[in-house]
C-alpha cells in the first residue's frame, strides 16, 4: 500500500533514507527510522543507481473535487447547523451534506462519496441521541441514587 502523502513529501522521506544510506546506515535500520519497509529502502538505493529514469511529478490517482480552501467553507457551513440549511432536524446526514457542497460550490458528490470528505475534515459518523420530550433529569438523578442500589442489593 502507498504511503500517504503527495509525491514531494514523499520524495522529501526517500532523499533523508538516501542521505542515512549514505553515511553508512544499513537498509534496516533507515527502514525503521522512518518507519518504512526494508524493502522500500531496498528500491530507493536501486533507483537512485539509476538517474535516467523519469520520476512521477505529480499525485497518482483522481483530482480532488474540491479545494482544501472549499472544505474550510464547508466545514464553517456546517458549523452553523441544519437549520441554517432550511432541514426541520437539526442533524447532517451524508444526503443533506451533499446538498450542501451543491448549494456552495456546485460540485455533486454522491452521498456515499460524502463521507471521504467527512474523513478530510475530520468528522465521525454519529448517530442523533433520541431522547423522550416528558423527560424528567432530576427524577432520573433521584432513581439512580435510591431506588437502584436497592434493587443491586436484591439481586
Amino acid at each position: 500500500m502507498r504511503r500517504k502523502g503527495t509525491s514531494e513529501q514523499l520524495a522529501i522521506v526517500r532523499n533523508r533514507g538516501l542521505a542515512l544510506l549514505e553515511k553508512g546506515k544499513k537498509p534496516k535500520e533507515v527502514a525503521e527510522i522512518l518507519n518504512v519497509t526494508p524493502r522500500c529502502v531496498y528500491r530507493w538505493r536501486q533507483e537512485s543507481k539509476k538517474p535516467n529514469r523519469k520520476k512521477a511529478t505529480r499525485s497518482l490517482g483522481r483530482p480532488r473535487k474540491i479545494t482544501e480552501k472549499q472544505v474550510k467553507r464547508l466545514e464553517k457551513a456546517l458549523d452553523k447547523g441544519a437549520f441554517a440549511f432550511g432541514y426541520a432536524g437539526d442533524y447532517w446526514t451524508l444526503d443533506r451534506i451533499a446538498q450542501t457542497i451543491w448549494q456552495l460550490f456546485k460540485v455533486r458528490y454522491h452521498p456515499s462519496a460524502v463521507w471521504y470528505v467527512m474523513d478530510r475534515m475530520g468528522w465521525s459518523s454519529q448517530r442523533p441521541q433520541r431522547r423522550a420530550f416528558q423527560r424528567n433529569d432530576e427524577a432520573i438523578i433521584a432513581w439512580k441514587k435510591e431506588v437502584l442500589p436497592e434493587i443491586k442489593k436484591d439481586s
